[in-house]
């Protein structure tokens, strides 16, 4: 495992099992949020990593989905270190195997029950800020899926909601995504927040990425044989 140092406040943990796995740990004054936990075998590193680096304790882990090599290593850190995890409500049904993931073909406990709790919502249905982040809810790859926005470093912690290829945004992976249509749409968030630095889970790191939107679009227009005014 690897760690790389990406901004101000946030650190890049990447482990490769078959293609390059990211996870994120942001520093605060108070502690660290973890983003995503990986592969069950990356909570050693991760554990590691807090203590090399002195970042201080482990505070909570935020999800941007419940699929399994996002969770991974919830399992292990929660009983070492006793911390809350944090998921779309829309999303904890499927990561616990109450419901059916959309495509598959069986339910998945990929988190025991009962371990995640909901994202806090504001009064009007939106999700309020955590830990410095700010949560996005973005549909497609997963029913739940939710992106996290460093305002203060300009960088969009994306999960799944992209891949990468060379430093530009790529579909994500069409095997393992619910809708791709409302997977694109959601895209719309990077014009939306026009981050400086765009990070996915499988691939590297996209800078400007709203400047890439537009081609974007209009690849994926032509892969799914709709107009791009419907991924608007």
């Amino acid at each position: 495992m690897k760690a790389e140092k990406i901004s101000e406040h946030i650190w890049c943990i990447k482990a490769w099992l078959l293609m390059p796995v990211r996870v994120w740990a942001v520093l605060e004054e108070d502690g660290v949020t973890l983003v995503d936990a990986g592969m069950p075998f990356m909570a050693k590193g991760i554990a590691a990593f807090l203590k090399k680096e002195g970042a201080g304790p482990l505070k909570r882990i935020l999800l941007t989905h419940g699929h399994s090599d996002h969770v991974g290593a919830v399992r292990k850190l929660v009983e070492t270190m006793q911390v809350p995890v944090y998921a779309h409500r829309i999303e904890i049904p499927y990561m616990e195997g109450r419901e059916l993931y959309p495509r598959r073909k069986k339910r998945e406990i990929n988190v025991q029950p009962g371990l995640a709790q909901p994202l806090p919502e504001t009064a009007d249905g939106g999700l309020s800020a955590i830990a410095g982040l700010q949560p996005y809810w973005t549909p497609g790859h997963s029913p739940g899926h939710v992106v996290y926005y460093h305002e203060q470093d300009r960088v969009l912690l994306a999960g799944d909601l992209f891949t990468s290829k060379r430093g530009r945004l790529h579909r994500p992976m069409p095997m393992f995504t619910a809708d791709m249509t409302e997977a694109v749409k959601s895209s719309q968030i990077v014009r939306q927040l026009k981050p400086l630095r765009l990070e996915v889970c499988h691939g590297d790191a996209v800078h400007n990425p709203a400047e890439q939107l537009d081609g974007y679009l209009a690849e994926m227009s032509r892969s799914l044989s709709i107009p791009v005014s419907t991924l608007q």
